[in-house]
């Protein structure tokens, strides 16, 4: 009963790193507001800010549950390391919190200080300016984030029973197809 709880916990923590195609969601219906706007703006970044300190709470809840089943299932913790697919979901998610890292230290720090002066319309164009750049590398970093989780989701279902090889690549492909979509465009119905 506890591994199928731990079970559970993980795949919800997974679940849970979504943020990438939400904030990407986000960002997408932002832009349909046309410029810049004190209030939407100052709303979205708060949205994404917030979003950061949940993310290192489900990627952590990933890893030490993610350990907990390894030790468990009697894989033994060397398999992180022998069995290629345990080592690709760890260094993806090592890789994830890494970005999420440059995201909430480096970018959003930049964001917000640009926006700290200002406290209504019209924004100045010079901050408007200033931050485009930013958002851009972060709306690109989060395209990146998200076909990381499809991946380790990919992975995850393959550390007991392969897939075909041929499946695998095909579904990473599709992976980062449908998070260069999410990056490009709004997505209106889910998938189509």
């Amino acid at each position: 009963m506890a591994i199928d709880l731990i079970i559970f916990v993980h795949i919800l923590s997974v679940v849970f790193m979504s943020a990438p195609l939400y904030n990407l969601i986000i960002v997408n219906e932002r832009a349909q507001f046309g410029p810049m706007s004190y209030k939407i703006d100052r709303y979205l970044e708060n949205l994404i800010k917030g979003s950061s300190i949940r993310c290192y709470v489900y990627q952590l809840t990933a890893l030490v549950t993610g350990l907990l089943l390894v030790y468990l299932s009697g894989l033994g913790l060397a398999s992180i390391v022998t069995n290629w697919v345990l080592a690709a979901k760890t260094g993806l998610l090592l890789l994830l919190m890494g970005l999420l890292s440059y995201v909430h230290f480096g970018i959003q720090p930049q964001i917000e200080k640009l926006l700290a002066p200002v406290s209504e319309d019209p924004i100045p164009g010079e901050v408007v300016a200033a931050i485009k750049p930013l958002r851009i590398q972060r709306k690109r970093l989060a395209a990146g984030c998200l076909f990381l989780v499809v991946t380790i989701i990919i992975l995850g279902l393959q550390v007991f029973t392969r897939f075909n090889p041929i499946l695998t690549l095909a579904l990473i492909v599709s992976a980062a197809l449908f998070s260069w979509r999410v990056y490009r465009k709004p997505i209106r119905y889910g998938w189509v």
